[in-house]
């Protein structure tokens, strides 16, 4: 039987580094996630606790297949006007699934702190893609980690304002 992960030890796991651990309950990251949402909106965009010092940003996006609004926490960083985030799945083989969303419906909506507005997201290669990884990965160190985890080379994505 898969361990069972409460939200506040599935965001000390993240913040660790540990998403192998994380990834032994299927439902802990849904757990986590639910739980950021409501204490982001309920706190003017604040999470405490382990990830009180992330910079994090809710996204809310069109499912690539089911045509649902769904809303996902990400950390960010920023360059200029764009907001950056990062598709990296704690370093995990695959693509997050909020990538392939992203991909297909590419007009969202970023929640950051208190503010709320309507962006295009855009998939950033080359060097401008290594530039704005390392950036990222200065402000979050996992970002290298999971880079070193994986195979796959983790794909970055811009968030521009439309509104």
């Amino acid at each position: 039987m898969a361990e069972q992960i409460s939200a506040e030890l599935a965001r000390e796991l993240i913040r660790d580094g540990n998403t192998d651990r994380l990834n032994t309950d299927p439902h802990a990251v849904e757990k986590l996630n639910q739980s950021v949402i409501e204490e982001f909106r309920a706190n003017q965009g604040r999470v405490d606790g382990p990830l009180a010092k992330w910079p994090i940003l809710l996204l809310t996006m069109t499912g690539a297949k089911t045509g649902r609004t769904l809303v996902r926490p990400l950390c960010y960083s920023r360059d200029g006007d764009r907001i950056v985030i990062i598709a990296s799945q704690g370093g995990a083989p695959r693509n997050p699934p909020w990538y392939y969303n992203l991909v297909a419906n590419p007009i969202v909506t970023v929640e950051v702190g208190a503010e709320k507005f309507r962006a295009r997201a855009e998939q950033v290669y080359g060097a401008e893609r290594t530039r704005l990884f390392d950036a990222a990965a200065e402000l979050l160190p996992l970002f290298a980690d999971y880079q070193n985890k994986t195979k796959r080379e983790i794909p970055v994505l811009t968030l521009t304002r439309v509104d």
